[in-house]
C-alpha cells in the first residue's frame, strides 16, 4: 500500500510517495517554500503543484500546523490568520481533486513513530516534540494518540515553550547547545509535571544532530531521538489516508 503525504510548514512544504509496509519515501521527497503570505489559495496551490506527479487514485495525508477538528483548522500560529476555522480538508479536496484527510503536524510525526519508529510498542506515554520553528506535540498513551494537543504554547516560566526552546529560537539567539539544551530541559520538566510520560522522543530537523543535545538534558522521563526524524510528519500523514481509504 502507497500513499501520499504532505507536511505544511512554516518555512517549507514537503511531499513524498509512501511505502506504508516499511515507512519509507519511495523516490524523493519534494519541496517548496512556504508562500509568503501562507493564505489558503496559496498553500493549497503550491500543494497542488507537489502532488501533480504522484498517480491520480492514491490517498493524501496532510499534516498542518495547527489543531485540526473535524477538518476545519482552529488556530494559525505559523501561516496566515485566514487559516482559523478554515474547511481544510473541503480546500485541499477541492484543489487537490484528489481524496484527503488534514491533521494537526506534530499529531502525524506521533503517529508515525507509533507504527516505524522510536515509539513502536511501547506501552506507557509517550510524548513526542517536534522541534523546528515552532514546538510541535504529540501523545501516545499505548499507541492510541490524544490528538490536537498544544503543548509548544505551555507557558515555560512565564514564556511559551516553543519561544524558548524552539530550534528557530536556538539559532535566532545564537544559543550554544549546552544553553539551548538547559532551555529545552526547562520544557521537558514543565510537560513532565503535568503529564508524567514514560519517554519523550524529540523530533524535527534538528534531531539530525541529537548526539550534540541530547546527553546534556538533565530530566526525569527517558529522553531519545525521534527515529524518523523530519520524515516523520510525512509518513504519519500518508498512514492516516491510507486508513481512512481503507
Amino acid at each position: 500500500m502507497q500513499a501520499i503525504g504532505v507536511d505544511v510548514g512554516g518555512s517549507g512544504v514537503k511531499a513524498a510517495l509512501v511505502d506504508l509496509g516499511s515507512g519509507e519515501f519511495v523516490g524523493e521527497r519534494l519541496r517548496v517554500d512556504t508562500p509568503q503570505p501562507a493564505t489558503p489559495d496559496a498553500v493549497v496551490s503550491a500543494t497542488r503543484q507537489l502532488v501533480a506527479g504522484f498517480p491520480d487514485h492514491l490517498p493524501v495525508g496532510i499534516g498542518f500546523p495547527a489543531p485540526v477538528v473535524d477538518g476545519i483548522t482552529t488556530t494559525a500560529a505559523h501561516v496566515d490568520a485566514a487559516w482559523v476555522d478554515a474547511p481544510a480538508r473541503r480546500l485541499f479536496g477541492q484543489g487537490l481533486g484528489r481524496d484527503v484527510v488534514v491533521l494537526n503536524d506534530a499529531d502525524a510525526a506521533g503517529l508515525a513513530e507509533s507504527h516505524f519508529g522510536a515509539a513502536a510498542g511501547e506501552p506507557g506515554v509517550v510524548v513526542v516534540l517536534t522541534l523546528g520553528t515552532g514546538i510541535g506535540s504529540a501523545i501516545l498513551s499505548g499507541g492510541v494518540l490524544v490528538p490536537n494537543t498544544e503543548l509548544g504554547h505551555l507557558p515555560v516560566r512565564g514564556v511559551a515553550a516553543e519561544e524558548r526552546a524552539s530550534a528557530r529560537i536556538r539559532k535566532e539567539q545564537g544559543l550554544s547547545w549546552e544553553q539551548w539544551a538547559e532551555a529545552l530541559g526547562e520544557v521537558i520538566a514543565a510537560i513532565d509535571a503535568l503529564l508524567w510520560p514514560d519517554l519523550v522522543l524529540l523530533g524535527g530537523g534538528v534531531s539530525r544532530k541529537a548526539e550534540k543535545f541530547v546527553p546534556l538534558l538533565d530530566v526525569r522521563p527517558r529522553v531519545r531521538a525521534a527515529a524518523l526524524q523530519n520524515r516523520a510528519g510525512i509518513v504519519g500523514a500518508a498512514a492516516l489516508a491510507a486508513e481512512a481509504a481503507a
